[in-house]
Protein backbone atom coordinates (compact mmCIF):
# COMPACT_ATOMS: atom_id res chain seq x y z
CA UNK A 1 0.00 0.00 0.00
CA UNK A 2 1.22 3.45 -0.89
CA UNK A 3 2.68 5.13 2.32
CA UNK A 4 0.24 8.37 1.48
CA UNK A 5 -3.02 6.40 0.93
CA UNK A 6 -6.20 7.00 3.06
CA UNK A 7 -7.33 4.46 5.32
CA UNK A 8 -10.25 3.48 7.04
CA UNK A 9 -10.36 0.54 9.35
CA UNK A 10 -12.97 -0.28 11.94
CA UNK A 11 -13.83 -3.05 14.34
CA UNK A 12 -15.99 -4.14 17.60
CA UNK A 13 -14.59 -5.32 20.37
CA UNK A 14 -16.82 -6.49 23.74
CA UNK A 15 -15.82 -4.09 26.56
CA UNK A 16 -13.82 -6.27 29.22
CA UNK A 17 -10.26 -5.71 29.94
CA UNK A 18 -9.25 -9.02 28.55
CA UNK A 19 -10.41 -7.63 24.81
CA UNK A 20 -7.08 -4.67 25.22
CA UNK A 21 -4.69 -6.69 23.41
CA UNK A 22 -6.69 -7.57 20.36
CA UNK A 23 -7.54 -3.27 20.35
CA UNK A 24 -3.76 -2.98 20.25
CA UNK A 25 -3.51 -5.78 17.40
CA UNK A 26 -5.63 -4.35 15.65
CA UNK A 27 -4.32 -0.75 15.92
CA UNK A 28 -0.77 -1.96 14.87
CA UNK A 29 -2.13 -3.79 11.90
CA UNK A 30 -3.86 -0.66 10.93
CA UNK A 31 -0.62 1.09 11.42
CA UNK A 32 1.44 -1.12 9.73
CA UNK A 33 -0.27 -0.41 6.58
CA UNK A 34 1.30 3.50 6.39
CA UNK A 35 5.51 4.67 6.39
CA UNK A 36 5.21 6.33 10.09
CA UNK A 37 7.58 6.30 12.18
CA UNK A 38 7.95 3.20 14.69
CA UNK A 39 7.90 5.32 17.80
CA UNK A 40 5.26 7.27 16.84
CA UNK A 41 3.03 3.58 15.95
CA UNK A 42 4.14 2.55 19.37
CA UNK A 43 2.49 5.86 20.82
CA UNK A 44 -0.88 5.84 18.69
CA UNK A 45 -1.58 2.01 20.08
CA UNK A 46 -0.84 3.43 23.71
CA UNK A 47 -2.87 6.19 23.60
CA UNK A 48 -6.03 3.63 21.52
CA UNK A 49 -4.93 0.95 24.34
CA UNK A 50 -5.57 3.76 27.34
CA UNK A 51 -9.09 4.96 25.88
CA UNK A 52 -10.25 1.78 25.46
CA UNK A 53 -9.02 0.77 28.97
CA UNK A 54 -11.02 3.97 30.05
CA UNK A 55 -14.62 2.77 28.21
CA UNK A 56 -13.92 -0.21 30.15
CA UNK A 57 -13.11 1.00 33.69
CA UNK A 58 -15.00 4.27 33.86
CA UNK A 59 -18.22 3.86 31.40
CA UNK A 60 -19.12 0.37 32.27
CA UNK A 61 -16.89 0.49 35.68
CA UNK A 62 -15.69 -2.99 34.70
CA UNK A 63 -18.71 -4.22 34.76
CA UNK A 64 -19.46 -7.70 33.17
CA UNK A 65 -21.15 -6.94 29.91
CA UNK A 66 -21.76 -8.14 25.95
CA UNK A 67 -21.85 -5.08 24.98
CA UNK A 68 -19.12 -4.20 22.55
CA UNK A 69 -17.39 -0.65 21.59
CA UNK A 70 -16.09 0.28 18.14
CA UNK A 71 -12.98 1.58 17.28
CA UNK A 72 -12.57 3.25 14.16
CA UNK A 73 -9.00 4.39 13.01
CA UNK A 74 -9.11 6.92 9.54
CA UNK A 75 -5.99 8.75 8.31
CA UNK A 76 -6.37 10.33 4.98
CA UNK A 77 -3.79 12.95 4.28
CA UNK A 78 -2.27 13.09 7.29
CA UNK A 79 -5.07 13.67 9.35
CA UNK A 80 -5.61 10.52 11.78
CA UNK A 81 -9.11 10.68 13.71
CA UNK A 82 -9.54 7.72 16.21
CA UNK A 83 -12.66 7.44 16.98
CA UNK A 84 -14.53 5.10 20.23
CA UNK A 85 -17.88 4.65 20.56
CA UNK A 86 -19.84 2.78 23.57
CA UNK A 87 -23.15 2.59 25.20
CA UNK A 88 -22.13 3.30 28.70
CA UNK A 89 -22.29 5.38 31.02
CA UNK A 90 -22.44 8.90 29.75
CA UNK A 91 -19.31 11.22 30.42
CA UNK A 92 -19.07 13.93 31.91
CA UNK A 93 -15.95 15.88 31.13
CA UNK A 94 -15.44 17.46 34.31
CA UNK A 95 -14.61 14.08 35.60
CA UNK A 96 -11.75 13.47 33.00
CA UNK A 97 -8.76 14.27 34.40
CA UNK A 98 -5.44 12.28 35.22
CA UNK A 99 -4.19 12.29 38.79
CA UNK A 100 -0.92 14.68 39.51
CA UNK A 101 2.22 13.46 37.81
CA UNK A 102 4.49 13.79 40.99
CA UNK A 103 1.56 11.74 43.04
CA UNK A 104 3.91 8.48 42.39
CA UNK A 105 1.04 5.30 42.02
CA UNK A 106 0.10 3.18 39.27
CA UNK A 107 -2.93 3.90 37.15
CA UNK A 108 -4.57 7.22 36.44
CA UNK A 109 -1.82 8.77 33.93
CA UNK A 110 -3.96 6.83 30.88
CA UNK A 111 -5.33 10.63 30.11
CA UNK A 112 -2.38 12.03 30.33
CA UNK A 113 -0.64 10.11 27.95
CA UNK A 114 -3.40 10.13 25.55
CA UNK A 115 -3.54 14.15 25.65
CA UNK A 116 0.62 14.32 25.42
CA UNK A 117 0.26 11.93 22.16
CA UNK A 118 -2.19 13.27 20.28
CA UNK A 119 -3.65 17.06 19.09
CA UNK A 120 -6.76 16.54 20.48
CA UNK A 121 -9.20 14.81 22.46
CA UNK A 122 -13.13 15.99 21.82
CA UNK A 123 -16.26 14.11 23.21
CA UNK A 124 -19.09 14.48 21.63
CA UNK A 125 -22.23 13.12 22.41
CA UNK A 126 -22.73 9.57 20.46
CA UNK A 127 -25.20 9.16 17.57
CA UNK A 128 -27.85 6.62 18.00
CA UNK A 129 -26.96 3.62 18.95
CA UNK A 130 -23.93 5.44 20.40
CA UNK A 131 -24.34 6.82 24.17
CA UNK A 132 -20.12 7.86 24.10
CA UNK A 133 -18.22 9.21 21.02
CA UNK A 134 -14.51 10.25 21.50
CA UNK A 135 -12.69 11.48 19.15
CA UNK A 136 -8.68 11.51 19.48
CA UNK A 137 -7.31 13.52 16.39
CA UNK A 138 -3.51 13.89 15.00
CA UNK A 139 -1.62 15.70 12.15
CA UNK A 140 1.08 12.63 10.81
CA UNK A 141 3.56 13.66 9.04
CA UNK A 142 5.03 11.30 6.54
Amino acid sequence: MNSQAAISEQRNFVVKSSSLKDVRSFSREVFEKVNIDQDLKDELVLAIAEAAQNIVKHAYQGEDTEDKMEIKISLDKGDLEIGFYDKGRPVDQNNVRHRKIDDVKPGGLGTFFIQQIMDAVVFKEGEKPWINHLVLTKKINY
